[in-house]
């Protein structure tokens, strides 16, 4: 079964390969083809100009590339200089890169043209080899001169096959990279242990490989594997299925390679009418394990084994494999491969666990890693006992077969109760309209965790009600997701397994909820004062200023109230002016707040005009609704006892007596209105797929958002795109900030938004008639993203609200919303108690958009635990649901 005859020095095995299969193409891309002897070639040349460059035995080189030839090259080049390769994603950030480059302590790096000008500093100390046509930038060597020159020294080729020769990072699913160091036996003995035989690989193979080659399983089974026998590989980017079968078909591929997703995808277009599938002898998964369900569709549809290996960064290679021929159960991932050593330990024991029964992954064996760079502690961790624990989960049936279960660190324990995030996505993903599923563990009060959804719709759409009855039907009730969430795309690393550290935090539209609680998404509703509220009766004394309407004294005396300029009074009134600014309304609200009086004493705040209590209403004083988030603040920070009402008219003597009435019920806010008073209150929001759209499809208009430069403001933007679908978008920004969201905008045109980006004061409104002018269309939505953290002064905001509002009033705007500060639930406070603050979004013209608006990811604050604790999202929904996210 083992191939030993391929475990041999890799320069070896290019010179044998050379001289048997000549022009014969190794590998191929779209650009560029290398054929074995032209290999063996290039790569000697490199290394010997590597080695001149003093590419040290042991200095780490970077390889940081896409799907292209060179990458190939690179990995048999700088083995064969005696250094050691450490290949890059090239999707990553700068500060990851950055990173890995430091944590490496890499000397050298093969780039191309594109990362130059974004590769970090650091750099400026490294020897960095481009690779492409046209002059070399200056500080950088040609990779195609090495390539192609006789350098002056000839190729180390003096590597041993037990010295350390590739470092490749782990995904970093659950916490930062680290640096995994494998040998040229660790990674050969995967080739000749499972690849190669377990898919019958030969010379006479043509390969698609369209998996990112900087990861492990490309390393093992497409570079090596396919070098060993002689065998043909197209590398791809593999973009999409139709890409796929494009370069398929071309080819003539006899093996395929791929991610479940890929997979997925594959077997969907082959239900296409008219479809025929292209000929093909195996395909190989990996990544994450495959679904039964999957491997069915696929072989069903394509007509040939798909075959399921599963393994790790740290074991190079696979662990298991399912053999095209003989016993596959259903689930499994196969038999382990010939020669390792595999035990299913408890991981809370440290004991065997039967056959049946869950237990950690523990395995031993020539591929295992040397170790984690620089990282003793971990090491010594992952390899105790001389197993390496690969903190997986799964099952063993009597004939030795392994199924997959888990992660431990992905494990959701629900009131005690295990669930395993892949059993709850096979369910959901059966579901019609689900192109795409993930399940993640989100932190409850009651139960620990529990479990929450995250759907990728089909083009049709997907039936929430659907799913969680699917799910209620095949799974317990505890598995049962307590959350649906809609979501552009599952955040996966390359090799395809779910980042589900980053679900949580990313954009998401909710779209049902498993059970009658939820705290997430809510909307404020004004309703009329309970007849039954309680509470002591109204003190007796109110102080009411010397300057106020004449008619307030004089309701409140028809009302029974002892209206009183003596000290110590029991309330104390005060009037805002209607005429004052907004940043004089909130220093006069500071200086009053600061008075000496008794501390029992309660302060009533009297406003006109500063809130909407429904759709039929508008903001008539921004001033003092402004005043209103100052008094809010004020009263979650405690203090005097205080309490904020609106009037209509402060001389209307009957709305006037009703304010006896709002301090007798304990509530901290309330707005009288001719015939009723009405109290805030927070209430679930039932959440309409087709409300705001003309067509069903993407929201009516384009939409303006104002403070892209910001956090608040690029999550806004982003979740407008992803999550509501907007298609025409106007960013709007303060002068000389427009470079600061060049990334956004990129990302959102990427997404299929038409984008424009615009400087403007928008105190200024002529500027901002033209700027809005730029947008060109009619206009769905308007979204002032205003954060004071910003340094902005109240003033400034309110002038700003004024010009975005001048747009509203016109026709065109569906809805107008103004993000700010979040604030807690909204109810009845007892006597002396600190009333909680409302949300501050507000409304100032009503329409019929409406969105349901996820959390961006603003850093969350640690408790006692140290588990990371978020405070409860609210939403306003006047004319849009909104949540705000919550201060840091």
């Amino acid at each position: 079964m083992l191939r030993a005859e391929l475990i041999r020095p890799l320069h070896e095995l290019l010179r044998d390969q050379s001289a048997r299969f000549g022009d014969k193409t190794a590998f191929r891309d779209a650009d560029r083809a290398v054929g074995y002897a032209e290999l063996e070639a290039r790569t000697r040349r490199l290394a010997g100009h590597l080695a001149q460059a003093r590419l040290r035995p042991g200095d780490r080189m970077a390889m940081l590339l896409g799907n292209r030839v060179e990458m190939v090259e690179s990995y048999f080049a700088v083995v064969r200089a005696g250094g050691v390769g450490v290949p890059v994603n090239p999707q990553v950030s700068v500060a990851e890169l950055e990173h890995i480059l430091t944590d490496s302590g890499a000397t050298a790096i093969v780039t191309d043209r594109a990362w130059l000008a974004r590769l970090p500093a650091l750099h400026h100390r490294m020897t960095v080899l481009v690779v492409g046509d046209g002059p070399t930038p200056p500080g950088c060597l040609s990779y195609e001169r090495f390539a192609t020159t006789e350098p002056a020294v000839q190729a180390p080729d003096d590597q041993g096959l037990d010295d350390i020769a590739w470092m490749l990072y782990t995904s970093g699913t659950t916490g930062r990279p680290k640096g995994v160091l494998t040998t040229q036996r660790s990674c050969l003995w995967s080739v000749a242990a499972s690849y190669v035989p377990a898919l019958g690989l030969t010379d006479a193979d043509r390969v698609l490989w369209p998996l990112p080659l900087f990861h492990s399983l490309a390393h093992i089974a497409c570079v090596l594997a396919v070098t060993s026998v002689g065998a043909t590989a197209r590398i791809t980017d593999g973009l999409s299925a139709a890409d796929v079968l494009d370069v398929w078909r071309e080819e003539e591929s006899t093996v395929v390679a791929g991610v479940p997703t890929l997979y997925h995808y594959l077997a969907r277009a082959a239900g296409a009418p008219g479809f025929t599938a292209p000929p093909v002898r195996v395909g190989l998964v990996g990544g994450a394990v495959a679904t039964a369900a999957l491997r069915r569709s696929f072989e069903d549809a394509f007509g040939a084994p798909l075959v399921d290996a599963y393994g790790s960064t740290e074991t190079a290679g696979s662990i298991a494999i399912n053999w095209p021929t003989g016993a596959r159960p259903e689930g499994s991932c196969g038999l382990p491969v010939p020669g390792l050593a595999v035990r299913l330990v408890d991981h809370a024991s440290g004991q065997d666990v039967a056959d049946g029964a869950e237990g950690e992954v523990w395995v031993r064996g020539p591929n295992v890693m040397v170790g984690y760079h620089n990282q003793p502690a971990a090491t010594a961790e992952a390899l105790a006992g001389g197993w390496y624990h690969t903190g997986d989960l799964a099952r063993r049936d009597r004939a030795g077969h392994l199924t997959v279960t888990g992660r431990i660190k992905e494990l959701i324990i629900r009131a005690g109760e295990n669930i395993h995030p892949g059993e709850v996505e096979e369910v959901v993903r059966r579901a019609p309209g689900v192109a795409d599923v993930a399940v993640a563990g989100k932190p409850h009060d009651v139960f620990g965790e529990v479990p929450v959804a995250y759907v990728v719709p089909g083009p049709n759409g997907f039936d929430p009600a659907q799913v969680l009855s699917l799910c209620r039907e095949r799974l317990s009730y505890f598995k049962v997701p307590e959350e649906l969430y809609e979501i552009q795309q599952v955040p996966r690393t390359a090799s395809g397994k779910v980042t589900r550290r980053r679900l949580l935090d990313g954009p998401a539209r909710l779209r049902a909820v498993g059970n009658v609680y939820h705290e997430a998404l809510l909307q404020l509703d004004w309703v009329p004062l309970p007849s039954a509220s309680g509470g002591p009766p109204v003190p007796g004394r109110w102080s009411v200023p010397g300057d106020a309407p004449d008619g307030l004294a004089a309701g409140l005396r028809a009302a029974g109230v002892e209206v009183s300029t003596d000290a110590g009074p029991d309330v104390v009134v005060l009037v805002a002016d209607d005429r004052a600014p907004a940043a004089g309304q909130v220093a006069w609200l500071r200086a009053a707040l600061a008075e000496d009086r008794p501390e029992a004493a309660t302060v009533l705040v009297l406003t006109s005009g500063a809130v909407a209590t429904g759709a039929g209403e508008v903001v008539g004083n921004l001033d003092q609704a402004a005043l209103w988030g100052a008094l809010r603040s004020a009263q979650a920070a405690g203090g005097h006892r205080i309490v904020v009402v609106d009037l209509d008219d402060y001389d209307d003597a009957a709305a006037v007596a009703k304010l006896p009435l709002v301090l007798h019920s304990g509530e901290g806010q309330a707005a009288v209105r001719p015939d009723t008073v009405l109290v805030p209150r927070l209430h679930r929001l039932l959440v309409d797929n087709a409300a705001g759209r003309d067509d069903g499809g993407e929201p009516a208009g384009g939409a303006i958002v104002t403070g892209a430069h910001t956090e608040r403001g690029t999550a806004v933007a982003h979740h407008l795109v992803a999550a509501r679908g907007v298609r025409r978008l106007l960013l709007i920004v303060p002068p000389r900030t427009a470079d600061l969201t060049a990334e956004l905008r990129t990302r959102l045109v990427e997404a299929g938004a038409a984008v424009d980006v615009v400087e403007c004061d928008l105190s200024d409104r002529p500027q901002l008639r033209r700027s809005v002018a730029r947008g060109g269309g009619p206009v769905g939505l308007v979204l002032h993203a205003w954060d004071p953290q910003d340094g902005a002064p109240v003033e400034q905001a309110v002038a700003e609200v004024r010009a975005l509002g001048e747009l509203v009033a016109r026709p065109g705007p569906g809805a107008f919303v103004v993000f700010s500060a979040a604030g807690g639930v909204l109810g009845p406070r007892s006597p002396g108690s600190r009333p909680p603050s409302p949300p501050t979004s507000t409304p100032t013209h009503s329409g019929s958009a409406s969105a349901a608006w996820r959390r961006p990811p603003w850093p969350g604050r640690r408790g006692s635990t140290g588990r990371t604790t978020r405070r409860p999202r609210s939403t306003y929904a006047g004319a849009s649901a909104c949540s705000t996210p919550p201060w840091p």
